[in-house]
């Protein structure tokens, strides 16, 4: 038996469909503060966590499935995969934010125009959803002519530094010749098959940067990915016979707040009052630093409060200033360009091994390390070499699926930990502040725990938004109590096994 079927209902408890669900962030943090909470989950990993951890879910791509599926769902949450906002190149990211920008304002035209009934509203999204559809046809006849190509380079690649050896080239002089696309200066290759195979070796290398070109002229899925929840939206509101979600909470990374932005406006024409903020995690209780751009709605048109930051922003040592370009890349994790206008005291930030200290008082059996520093497994300041380094007693940097590269050594030295230079999957997840006790299952769990929404800032957002009525003493009483129960939190006895599209009969939400 799940949690959304044996959980007994909170006075203000709503039924919540989470869409691109992941491993349950935001739906153990739900499922504390009484919700009912549904998720829909592609990844078959995140999909056995949320299993093991009671969490009801259906398996699948959120494209498969309609808002008309769920017709009790009272709140849509969710954090569609983003991370095409943020890569770097040809201005890809700008590109696909421009154009996801352009089809908000599209469905934005359909639902505000007094002429427009639902058939032409849906009709709108149907053209966009097939121009997305041919732009994903076209890019993967793409993806297949770039792989070609890549196989033809990495041949050519081998002949070229075999040769390169045989003239007597040394290790460091081949990493220059591919890397540059140059022949070695000790080389005349006026009679040798080198030029040609450098030629060659550089024409695949310009075919292959064209491919990547059109790649991002293309967009990819995620482009289509970030529309489904305003669609949901759009149809629960529009579509006639059906009601509104009485909320709506979504969360991404920052470079997503112009798109939440703009699905603000359209919200407010359905209906809805919104508030869009950039939350830093460390100020909400996670000993972590991270940014999320968070968009809440709730029926009705009043405009929701700003979430007040409970704990200080994390300040590095080394940053004195928000002037000083020292760092600069640490000091972005804490500067979020505008400071809470709440003056209540705040606690103190939460540091990694407090975090872990109160998380071994519930599971012994976790390591009790020495003074440690955490040595990333990214670089910083775009020097590959120069790890990023936080102390054991500072909030830890960003967890991200790569957490189980990074390195503990003794503090301030590089000196490692024997049998302990790794965070075990249990200490990560408390690092993003799920329970200790959370059943991490299935593969690349490390990758799960870094792309999950940290559940303490979830209890924040979904208190803010789920319980307006509540304020000053108790909403601190409420967040109080939620927050122990989080960090306190068990998994059921028994797996819940996930549903597929189309076993709807018996679940809550579908009326089936």
């Amino acid at each position: 038996m799940s949690h959304v079927e044996s959980a007994p209902p909170s006075p203000a408890g709503f039924r919540i469909l989470d869409l691109f669900a992941g491993p349950g962030g935001l739906d153990v943090a739900a499922d504390v503060l009484g919700h009912q909470v549904t998720g829909i989950e592609w990844d078959r990993n995140a999909c056995a966590t949320r299993g093991a951890a009671g969490m009801d879910t259906f398996a699948g791509d959120v494209r498969k499935y309609r808002a008309a599926f769920f017709p009790h769902a009272q709140v849509l949450t969710g954090g569609p995969p983003c991370q095409t906002f943020t890569v770097a190149g040809h201005g890809a990211g700008r590109r696909a934010l421009d154009q996801v920008v352009k089809y908000i304002e599209r469905l934005h035209d359909a639902v505000r125009a007094e002429s427009m009934e639902w058939k032409d509203i849906f009709r709108t999204w149907r053209e966009i959803s097939e121009e997305l559809r041919r732009k994903a046809v076209r890019a993967e006849a793409v993806k297949d002519e770039k792989r070609e190509a890549e196989a033809r380079r990495a041949v050519i690649r081998k002949a070229l530094r075999e040769s390169l050896k045989e003239h007597g080239s040394s290790p460091e002089e081949i990493k220059v010749v591919l890397k540059t696309l140059r022949g070695p200066r000790n080389i005349d290759l006026r009679d040798t098959e080198l030029k040609g195979l450098i030629e060659e070796f550089s024409a695949l290398d310009a075919e292959i940067e064209g491919f990547k070109v059109r790649l991002e002229e293309f967009g990819d899925e995620r482009t289509g990915l970030v529309l489904q929840p305003l669609w949901w939206v759009i149809e629960r509101s529009r579509r006639p016979g059906a009601e509104p979600y009485e909320a709506v909470v979504l969360e991404q990374v920052p470079a997503v707040m112009p798109v939440w932005e703009k699905y603000a406006e359209v919200l407010v024409t359905l209906g809805y009052g919104t508030r869009t903020q950039l939350m830093i995690t460390e100020a909400f209780g996670v000993p972590q630093t991270r940014k999320r751009a968070v968009l809440m709605a709730r029926l009705g048109g009043t405009d929701i409060r700003e979430v007040a930051e409970t704990h200080e922003r994390y300040r590095p040592r080394n940053v004195p200033t928000k002037s000083s370009t020292a760092d600069r890349t640490d000091a972005l994790l804490w500067d979020a360009g505008e400071e809470s206008l709440d003056r209540t005291p705040k606690e103190a930030w939460v540091s990694m091994e407090t975090a872990l200290k109160k998380a071994r008082s519930i599971a012994p059996h976790l390591p009790d390390r020495p003074a440690f520093t955490v040595v990333s497994n990214y670089g910083t300041g775009g020097d590959p070499v120069a790890r990023g380094r936080r102390d054991h007693d500072v909030p830890s940097s960003t967890i991200t699926g790569k957490v189980s590269r990074n390195r503990l050594v003794h503090k301030g030295t590089d000196t490692g930990l024997p049998g302990f230079d790794r965070f075990s999957f249990a200490e990560a997840g408390v690092l993003q502040t799920f329970p200790v006790t959370y059943p991490w299952s299935g593969g690349d769990q490390s990758q799960q725990i870094g792309n999950a929404v940290p559940p303490r800032l979830a209890l924040h957002v979904l208190r803010q938004v789920l319980e307006p009525e509540l304020s000053g003493e108790k909403a601190r009483a409420r967040l109080e109590q939620a927050v122990g129960a989080l960090e306190t939190w068990q998994p059921p006895g028994k797996p819940v096994k996930a549903r597929e599209q189309g076993q709807w009969e018996g679940h809550p939400l579908t009326g089936r």
